[in-house]
């Protein structure tokens, strides 16, 4: 072998020559057996597998049992090897189980050998989950050796072999705990073969050269243990009591175990409140280790517990501090990232350590000194602000994008707490916008500017500027969509909107389709809201220029907005309105517009369909193929569907399913379903029961989905008979059952009709509810059900019909449409909510009962005294619009008072969410 050649042709480049190692593979069949070649071959098959080389199920079967053939030759290096390579090969060659017997004879417990670690992992590999049993007395024996590095290799062994044997390894648990106290084996027991194993096998395959990493066998304990006790959280609680804060918390030496048990603790404390004081004092003792990871661990620990207070931050932050000084730049990393993250809750806790972190604006590791400018920004003051943004220019080139990111956020946070230094922030925010980076990069910095605009109003037109000058050049099409959208909606409410129509046409000349499209759409909301003639004509213009447009979308948008230009009622429907119409409720509307012939006299009401606002229609259109795919399946994936879809989808699927049933195909179209099933039974009973209410102009259908859990069990004329509780003004139909259920055939579905007695009027009522059924055993031998059953019913929960079944919830602007029907029907009256404990309580029901949209984050109260709820909704049948203001107060011992103020297009309207509440 010529190693000039081999280093002329660039190091080991011969060691990829796999056909080579193939050939060379017959050593192994030599006699006597060399055992440097084979180490020489073996090195190269290792290396070949490291670096990604694939071999052949044929070829690694040939290679597997040809070393194993050097099992005859007792050198001790060699047998290591020989370890080495089985276990890489294990995975991709055929019959590996067969070597078991020859490892075997290396794991006897009375053997002296430094392979046998080796080959406890090695047969960790080659066993599969019927062998584990065979091989479980040298495995216990192996977990409780007093030589460390046999101890770990078979609680390292069992831990891998855990996810295919579970049952047996937990039997284990003792021997584990036993390897947790075992006591550590002094510097003076290694003799001379251990420390040639240690050269030879590469530190972790032989004895470890020092006295303190004898404990690293308490290290691989603690995570076998807790991988046996994981899903039982007293278990786990136990054990950290038990090795943390007891007895026998000096028993655990090993600093990587320690770290282990400190995450235990941190997972105890999250899950159980009432043991996070002893934890707290346990983490707080640890500050004092003289490991130096143990005091990063337990400061980390204390800094991200739920509720810190400030008292209990001040020991964890003076141990972090004192890392920042620190000659190893792990430790400051780790005490910089910490301090960076605390600094965004408890800001006043990191201010004692700013002097510090400045001296780490200077670090040569720019991933420290991005750490600590960052902290900086979120705990200086005011005054440091200009400074700190003219050290944080000199090094925003050298650093990755992600930690640019990291940078720009923080200077987010910094616009938002001090205003008035917006003009420095802007500046700077814009010149790194012009700057080389990726994507994510250019999105936060566009993000950060986006927020100054809609919270900082005196940076608006400065801001719109930059991303005016940005786009001009901007590689990325997302990032000019949302601008050009910001631009449209910014823009006309500037002094002088006009300026910023020139950029906004440059897209449309030189970007592509995508991009064009948006920027039609942004000069279309400058021609509606900007009130000035000449702009309106200059827009009208420029928008009749896109008719020419080789990209239909762009015609399409030119189009449409030349007309809204010129009709006030569009421009307020299709530009200026925050909301817009649910897709899903307007294609429904539309399908059944179509089939329903009666109708076609009369223009389609639009104002009918519900509308949501921008966000939930961005969402519902991103969730919308798979979430219809989901629930056209079958009524059972309808029960399930509105955890993945819109109600709007969920009515359409449910409209789909009904009008494939000939009993209901002369009922019309489907005004309202429910949004999801309510469920009648509990989950563990027998039979499950869940409804699904139909709202059609003359009639009203429930859907019961119905499963039967119970084994070895049909359900014959499964039907469900409805009672109503007093004068409800609807006559039942027809009920049309389940023929047979098992609990193999999944849901089944009754349907029970009622017609509405008087349409116009909204009846509402409770129901009782029986499931009735013939009951047959399932005779095992045949399969087949018993001729004869009995007559058996369930009784499952009452039914109601409400309020919030006729009324759709829709998106509006509350104090506008509040003013347009000031003249229409209108009540006001003042109830007493006493079993309302808070408001929050109170507005919860409310929403539920009455089925409305809640507008303007009103769903969520931000005092405990006082609050008003805003509600849209439209009431199906022709019921129109109908708002609801509900202002709250509440008392201690008195509950909620509400006003309740009700206007809608009708009064039949107006009087059914009156009568819910």
């Amino acid at each position: 072998m010529s190693f000039k050649k081999d280093d002329e042709s660039g190091g080991m480049s011969y060691y990829h020559d796999k056909s080579t190692v193939l050939q060379e593979a017959r050593v192994f069949n030599e006699s006597p057996i060399s055992p440097r070649k084979c180490r020489a071959l073996l090195t190269r098959i290792v290396y070949l597998l490291y670096v990604g080389e694939t071999f052949t199920t044929q070829e690694a079967t040939t290679l597997f049992f040809g070393v194993t053939k050097l099992f005859q030759h007792k050198d001790v290096a060699l047998r290591q090897m020989v370890y080495l390579v089985i276990k890489e090969l294990s995975t991709i060659a055929e019959d590996v189980i067969m070597v078991t017997s020859s490892i075997m004879k290396d794991m006897q417990p009375n053997l002296e050998v430094v392979y046998r670690p080796n080959a406890i992992r090695a047969l960790a590999r080659i066993i599969d989950a019927h062998s584990v049993q065979s091989v479980e007395r040298f495995f216990k024996s192996a977990l409780v050796d007093r030589s460390p590095s046999v101890s770990s290799a078979s609680l390292i062994s069992s831990y891998h072999l855990f996810p295919i044997a579970s049952p047996i390894i937990k039997r284990w648990s003792n021997e584990a705990q036993e390897a947790v106290n075992a006591k550590a084996v002094s510097s003076s027991s290694y003799t001379a073969s251990a420390a040639a194993a240690y050269i030879s096998g590469g530190g972790s395959n032989g004895y470890q050269p020092t006295t303190s990493s004898s404990y690293i066998m308490q290290y691989h304990a603690l995570g076998l243990l807790y991988l046996m006790r994981e899903k039982d959280r007293m278990a786990i609680t136990k054990l950290v009591q038990q090795l943390g804060a007891g007895k026998q918390a000096t028993v655990v030496r090993n600093p990587m175990a320690i770290v282990m048990l400190i995450r235990f603790a941190r997972k105890v404390m999250d899950e159980d409140p009432n043991v996070q004081k002893q934890m707290h004092e346990y983490l707080e003792g640890l500050l004092r280790h003289k490991s130096d990871m143990v005091n990063i661990e337990a400061a980390r620990a204390i800094c991200e517990m739920r509720s810190v207070t400030a008292s209990e931050l001040y020991r964890p932050v003076a141990v972090l501090q004192l890392f920042l000084s620190s000659p190893k730049v792990i430790l400051k990393f780790a005490a910089v990232k910490t301090l960076s993250k605390l600094a965004q809750t408890h800001p006043s806790a990191v201010t004692s350590c700013n002097l510090d972190l400045e001296n780490l604006i200077t670090d040569s590791n720019r991933s420290i000194a991005t750490y600590a400018i960052t902290t900086l920004l979120k705990t200086g003051n005011e005054a440091s602000v200009d400074r700190l943004m003219k050290q944080i220019s000199s090094f925003m080139t050298d650093i990755t994008d992600e930690f640019k990111i990291v940078v720009v956020d923080a200077i987010r946070s910094l616009c938002l707490k001090f205003p008035a230094k917006q003009a420095v922030m802007l500046s700077f925010l814009s010149g790194v916008l012009r700057d080389e980076g990726g994507y994510d990069f250019k999105y936060a910095v566009v993000e950060a500017i986006f927020d100054m605009i809609k919270y900082i109003q005196d940076s608006r037109e400065a801001a719109l500027a930059h991303l005016c000058e940005f786009i001009e050049d901007c590689e990325f099409t997302k990032l000019s969509v949302r601008i050009l959208h910001l631009l449209g909606v910014e823009g006309p409410k500037t002094r002088n909107p006009t300026k910023y129509i020139r950029y906004i046409y440059n897209r449309v000349v030189l970007e592509n389709a995508v991009v064009r499209a948006a920027a039609v759409s942004a000069l279309a909301k400058f021609g509606v809201s900007v009130d000035d003639k000449h702009v309106i004509k200059s827009v009208g213009v420029l928008l009749r220029r896109c008719l020419d447009d080789v990209d239909d979308e762009v015609r399409d948008r030119a189009a449409m907005y030349i007309k809204v230009l010129d009709d006030k009622v569009l421009a307020d429907a299709f530009v200026r309105e925050e909301g817009t119409y649910s897709l899903a409720a307007l294609e429904s509307s539309l399908v059944s517009y179509i089939k329903d012939e009666s109708q076609h006299s009369t223009a389609f009401d639009a104002s009918a369909v519900p509308k949501v606002s921008r966000e939930q229609a961005a969402a519902e259109v991103s969730s919308r193929p798979s979430a219809l795919e989901t629930i056209a399946s079958s009524s059972a994936a309808i029960e399930a569907a509105p955890v993945q879809a819109s109600a709007a989808e969920a009515q359409s699927a449910y409209a789909s399913q009904l009008a494939a049933i000939d009993e209901f195909k002369n009922y019309g179209p489907v005004l309202k379903s429910s949004p999801k099933p309510i469920q009648l039974t509990e989950s563990e009973t027998e039979y499950a029961v869940g409804v699904v209410k139909h709202i059609f102009k003359e009639h009203i259908v429930f859907q019961y989905n119905v499963s039967n859990t119970i084994p070895d069990t049909v359900l014959e004329q499964v039907a469900v008979v409805m009672s109503p509780s007093e004068e409800s003004g609807l006559t039942e139909d027809f009920i049309i059952p389940i023929p047979a259920l098992t609990s193999a055939s999944g849901a089944g579905t009754v349907y029970v009709s009622f017609t509405r007695d008087e349409p116009a009027e909204y009846a509402t009522t409770s129901f009782t509810a029986t499931l009735k059924f013939v009951s047959k055993e399932v005779d095992p031998s045949s399969g087949e059900p018993e001729e004869e059953g009995y007559d058996d019913e369930y009784q499952v929960e009452d039914v109601d019909l409400g309020a919030g079944d006729y009324i759709t919830p829709t998106y509006a602007t509350f104090s506008s449409e509040w003013d347009k029907l000031a003249g229409a029907s209108s009540i006001t009256e003042t109830f007493a909510l006493s079993s309302s404990e808070s408001l929050s309580e109170a507005v919860k029901s409310i929403i539920e009962v009455l089925g409305m949209e809640p507008l303007g984050g009103t769903e969520q109260p931000t005092s405990t005294s006082v609050h008003t709820l805003n509600l849209s909704g439209v009431v199906t049948g022709g019921g129109g619009k109908v708002l609801a203001r509900c202002r709250m107060t509440f008392a201690a011992g008195q509950g909620v008072t509400l006003e309740l103020a009700v206007r809608a297009e009708k009064e039949e309207a107006t009087r059914l969410v009156m009568a819910a509440i």
